[in-house]
């Protein structure tokens, strides 16, 4: 509970005064009260002060937690998104997958990319060499110049 003191605001009234007739329908007079609410938390009961206190702090709870534990929580984010990223993708793929001749048309063209790799890498013993050498620049590039052959 908060230990700040409670307010008893009272409801504040605004009356307007309405003409006896003004469009000639009804003879008789009237008028329109306004009430405005009391917003202050004095009337709840103590149960509902303590969940509202319980959120209003809810902002400042997140924020500690982030502060004290950026890399967990950075991490845990970044393993939701993945989790999302690759539900995505196969539910993309299976929706493409039910296109008629689409799914045939892509296995075609993965058999043909299949066929020229094997032709152009892996037929001759020179190309073979080539792509090895590749292979090894692509290594040093990615991990560092310790095991680039000079």
């Amino acid at each position: 509970m908060s230990d700040t003191p409670e307010s008893t605001q009272s409801a504040e009234t605004i009356t307007i005064d309405i003409p006896a007739n003004p469009l000639g329908i009804n003879a008789g007079t009237g008028s329109i009260t306004k009430v405005s609410p009391d917003l202050s938390t004095a009337n709840l009961p103590d149960g509902v002060k303590q969940v509202l206190e319980v959120i209003s702090e809810l902002p400042a709870y997140a924020t500690q937690i982030y502060t004290n534990n950026k890399s967990l929580v950075t991490s845990l984010g970044l393993i939701v998104g993945l989790i999302v990223g690759v539900k995505l993708t196969l539910a993309i793929l299976s929706a493409i997958n039910e296109i008629p001749l689409l799914a045939p048309t892509f296995e075609l063209v993965g058999i043909g990319y299949a066929s020229w790799f094997v032709y152009r890498y892996l037929l001759q013993a020179s190309t073979r060499k080539e792509l090895t050498d590749e292979i090894d620049s692509f290594k040093a590039e990615v991990l560092g110049n310790k095991n680039r052959k000079a």
